[in-house]
């Protein structure tokens, strides 16, 4: 998931997604990390070989084409299509934190990365790069009808980020006391006021 320094350049499959599409396609880099990919790109965009492009509720057919050029201040996130493994001996030692990311029209759950020993707030403040890497993330889209999907690494483009929170999954149905004698009270039942001379005998 680091650079391949030296080596030859080496095709990774790429999905970016925008606030409009989803362009799937081929990039040549010596990099092997989508966040270092979209860190070390030499422009403001990326140009995909083999490229697709599919636009949110459009019913035409999806494009396609032998390039795209892709602006990379439009990009939300990306999504490496092959998981490649990261070298320990180049790895920052930093601990995951799960955080919910709002970067409409898509919502993103997974594992930030922040340096050890720092409450939450800090570590947030701390957490300025122009990229975002999450790990074992899912991401949606309610408003444009985008299903749950699961990816190894998800890279955030931060300035695009509108809300980056740590997140707890909430049981709704904690707290509530489902057993029987848990039940609430029947409110009491007024008995008849019974006139004295028409009070029945107690059985005998």
């Amino acid at each position: 998931m680091f650079d391949l320094i030296g080596g030859e350049p080496a095709a990774v499959s790429l999905t970016l997604y925008t606030d409009s599409f989803i362009i799937k396609g081929q990039l040549r880099s010596r990099q092997s990390r989508v966040t270092d990919i979209l860190n070390h790109a030499d422009a403001d965009f990326l140009v995909l070989a083999d490229a697709v492009v599919d636009e949110y509720g459009s019913r035409s057919i999806t494009t396609r084409s032998e390039y795209a050029q892709v602006n990379l201040d439009a990009v939300l996130f990306a999504v490496a299509d092959t998981p490649v493994e990261a070298r320990p001996d180049l790895r920052t030692q930093k601990v995951p934190e799960e955080a919910m990311i709002s970067i409409p029209p898509f919502r993103v759950i997974g594992r930030v990365h922040v340096l050890p020993e720092r409450g939450l707030g800090e570590a947030l403040t701390e957490l300025t790069g122009k990229l975002i890497p999450v790990t074992e993330a899912t991401y949606w889209s309610d408003t444009i009808g985008e299903a749950r999907q699961t990816a190894t690494m998800v890279t955030i483009n931060h300035r695009r980020a509108q809300i980056l929170a740590p997140h707890r999954e909430v049981d709704p149905r904690a707290g509530l006391d489902r057993s029987a004698g848990a039940a609430s009270p029947r409110p009491p039942v007024d008995e008849p006021a019974w006139p004295e001379t028409d009070r029945p005998n107690p059985p005998s």
